[in-house]
Formats: C-alpha cells, structure tokens, sequence
C-alpha cells in the first residue's frame, strides 16, 4: 500500500512512489510513499492559503481541543510510533521511543499555549488614547524538516504553526517519511479542517522548490545544510518572507584538567556518538587540555571498546547504523581526510558487518589533530570525532569559539569559576556544563549563532516570535 500526500484534506496518490528502507537491515523495505510533484505543491498551497482566513480566527478551544487529542495519541502509540522511527531512520528503538514522547510533549505544551495566547493593553502618550498590542498569525507557512529526528523536528514547527493560527505545507525529509506521515495523519483524524495541514514528500528540488517560487507562502522554516539554508535565504529574500534556519554545527566540548574523568568521557561519548554522530548538536570537537589529556583518552579508548554498534531494534544496541549509503561514504571519506592531515586515528572508523546488511561504522576517535584541519571545521555529521590538545582554560575557550558555526558548546569541569566563565563567553546558542552537548528539553528555546542559525528562536514560548506578527493599534476614547 502506498502512503498518499495529504492536500486539502484529501489522501492524493503521486505520479510515482519510492522505498523508504530500514539502514538496519538494508532488505526490509519500511513502506512506500507517493512523491509528489511541483503542481501537487502548489496545489497544497493553494488549499493553505484558502484555509487561512477561517482558520486563523478560530476559537482557541478547537486549536487546544486537536493539538492535546494529537499529544494523546502520540504517547498512546509511542512504543509503535518509537520503533518506526528507529527502523527508518537508523536510531536506537530507546532513543526513537524518546523521540516519540518528546514529540508528544511538544504538542501537549503548544495546547496549552493555545489557552495563554494574550496581548498588552498600554496608555498612549497622548490623552484619551487606547493602545493594544497583539500577535496575529503569519499565514501560510511552508516547513522543510530533516531526516536525522523525524518527529520530533516536525512536531517542534507543526504544534506552534497551528497553535497561533497559521496554515501549514509541510516537506519532510524523502529519506525518512514514515514518521511524518503518521503524525499528519494524527493531526488530520484529530479534526484540523481541510487545507489547514497539508503533507507534500518528495525531492526538495521539486517540493522544496515549488514552496520557495511560491509569493503565497509567508513564511518558511527549515532545518538542514547550511548550502540549502542559504538557497532558502536568498528565495525568500526575494518575496520578502520571513525565515528561520537551522543548519547545523561543529560543537566544542572543553574538558578542563580539574574535570571529573568519569562525566567527561560519558558527556564525550554521549555527545559525540550516540544517535550515530547524526545531530547538529553532536560534539565532533573534544577540546583537553594538556594535564588531563592522556588520561581522557585512554579512558575514552576504553568506554568505546564497550559500546555495542549494532540493528536499531535490537535490545542492547547503543548505536545504530549510519541512516544510509550516501552518508556512510561521508563519514569514511573524513576518516581518511583526518589521516591524510596527519590526526592520528586512535580508535574505530572501520566498517562493520551484522546479522543483517545495513551500514554500520564503528565510531572514530582521532587525536593529535589541531583545529585548522578540516575534520575540526567541517561538519561530518556522523560517528568521527576529534581530540584537540589545548595548554589551558584561555586557550580551550579560543580554539572552541573559532568555527564558523555556534548552535551548542559543552564544557566538563568542577570550577564554579571556569563553568561560569564559560557560559558567559562560549559563541553559541547553547551551553552545556557536565553535560552532553545534545539533549534540550522540549519547552525551551532551541537555536544558535553564527553560521548555525538564522531567525528567531525555536521551541517554547520564543517560538511565537517566528509563527507570530505583532501588530499595535490605538483606540480614541
């Protein structure tokens, strides 16, 4: 059976289909899904844009009423909805069932947001005036979302577009469908009207691209390459849209001399691995200084010796496969960058066979390398990190603060003076003390600097600032 697109209300077949394939197990085909073309996208963004004007002055109780129906359902289901994520899209059934609850939760938090929607009532400067400030929907808003969280990243651009009243065409990754549509067809039997929510899978040259031609689409936000990011700037620059960004990151974690051993190396791997290094949030960048250096390492070589690389679904799997061939050859392509600049290659980096074919890595740690290398500049996105030795605290928080990217930065120390130090001035959007540099909780703001992000804030009640316009209006007494 082939999983249809969603426009106006209607389940539409594609003029063809494509496999979407588990990465665990390269022979089992997950499902097949209809790829829509470029007159199926304007077609949904049409239905949005007719949506729009009843959708953005209904009751807050009918918004509240499908958003918290469709958080339900999510938790209800997520053991079933965990472990489609992690056979389509390579991550452990543990992390996809995580996923799955914190998508849950994110639409739970947005249902509430729909009963605190509010304004400000303000005194004029001038006498007998009345001033009213509020927040009105933006419209039409196209959403591009990636393959590495496949609900969760949906549900974090869904809940808030619906949530303040906007109408919605949403392209998810081709690689990983199968989570995005189960969650729009969550949405839909929940009770949105038609042409509120509309799906569109396919090749973003085609999909993507239609939404970006489109001057009915208000808004786009979009999580990916820095490369597509920039195509999504420069379209919508021209039709004068709002846009947020996403793009990536080439995380530091400091690990400072007065360190706690064991934290550290379970902050590292964490941060560097788990998920299979396929997070913008991941550490790629271990920055040690000189006295704890040796230690961290050897430490490091053993707790990787323990993981367990293995099918997604299988209990016991820390670390799943790389999501598929294209990405495989990524990673390996910088471990032999990483060799050819002269980092040593201390553990890891082979391909690994299963019980089942899939693309399985064992993860890479590199050391000796110096942060003007390309495997510490560039984003690999995979299992490969790279240990840098630094003298001392000044010198690790300069060789973290230059990259070009700032989306998240750890640091593994028992000094309130360096931790504190180190919040203040680390160039990202988010820091990390003892901590993992992945993992944020689903009610805060999500986002980075530089080349990392663009635009407002994601997440939580910051998330208004994006699916929001304000406007001001004055009232004669």
């Amino acid at each position: 059976m082939v999983q249809k697109n969603l426009i106006d209300g209607e389940w539409i077949a594609g003029s063809e289909a494509f496999r979407n394939i588990n990465p665990s197990d390269t022979n089992d085909v997950v499902g097949e899904y209809a790829r829509a073309s470029a007159d199926d996208a304007r077609a949904a963004i049409a239905a949005a844009k007719a949506a729009f004007p009843a959708w953005s002055r209904s009751g807050i109780l009918e918004r509240h009423a499908i958003l918290r129906k469709t958080a339900d359902e999510i938790l209800a289901r997520k053991d079933e909805l965990g472990r489609l994520l992690s056979r389509e899209e390579g991550k452990t059934l543990a992390e996809g069932i995580g996923e799955t609850v914190r998508a849950g939760q994110i639409f739970d938090f947005f249902a509430g947001e729909c009963l605190r929607l509010a304004g400000e009532v303000l005194p004029s400067a001038r006498p007998n005036i009345g001033v009213e400030i509020t927040r009105e929907p933006v419209g039409v808003v196209g959403i591009i979302t990636p393959w590495n969280f496949p609900i969760a990243i949906p549900a974090w651009k869904i809940a808030p577009a619906l949530c303040y009243g906007n109408t919605v065409v949403f392209k998810p990754a081709e690689l990983v469908p199968g989570s995005s549509w189960a969650i729009v067809d969550i949405l839909h039997r929940a009770g949105l009207p038609k042409g509120v929510l509309n799906l569109v899978m396919g090749k973003g040259s085609v999909v993507g691209q239609a939404m970006l031609d489109s001057p009915d689409v208000h808004a786009i936000t979009f999580t990916g390459s820095t490369g597509t990011g920039k195509r999504v700037a420069l379209a919508s620059v021209e039709h004068n849209r709002k846009y947020q960004l996403e793009m990536g990151g080439k995380n530091p974690f400091v690990v400072l001399d007065d360190a706690d051993l064991g934290v550290a190396v379970e902050a590292a791997v964490n941060s560097a691995f788990f998920s299979t290094g396929q997070r913008c949030t991941a550490s790629s960048r271990l920055i040690v200084t000189e006295g704890i250096h040796d230690r961290f390492v050897a430490a490091m070589g053993e707790r990787m010796k323990g993981l367990t690389i293995d099918d997604a679904l299988k209990a016991g799997t820390q670390i799943g496969p790389v999501v598929d061939q294209s990405q495989l050859n990524q990673d390996t392509d910088y471990i032999a960058i990483g060799k050819q600049e002269g980092a040593k290659l201390a553990f890891g980096g082979e391909l690994l066979k299963r019980d089942t074919p899939g693309f399985y890595l064992q993860p890479a740690l590199f050391t000796e390398a110096t942060n003007a290398m390309r495997i510490s500049r560039e984003e690999i996105f995979g299992p490969v990190a790279s240990v840098i030795r630094v003298r001392d605290y000044d010198e690790a928080l300069a060789v973290a603060n230059d990259t070009p990217f700032g989306l998240s930065s750890g640091i593994a120390t028992t000094s309130l003076k360096h931790a504190t130090h180190f919040k203040r001035n680390a160039e990202a959007g988010m820091v990390m003390v003892n901590l993992p540099t992945a993992g944020v909780d689903f009610h805060v703001p999500f986002g980075g600097r530089k080349g990392s992000s663009h635009g407002s804030r994601e997440q939580g009640r910051y998330a208004a600032e994006f699916y929001t316009t304000v406007k001001t209006a004055y009232t004669l007494a």
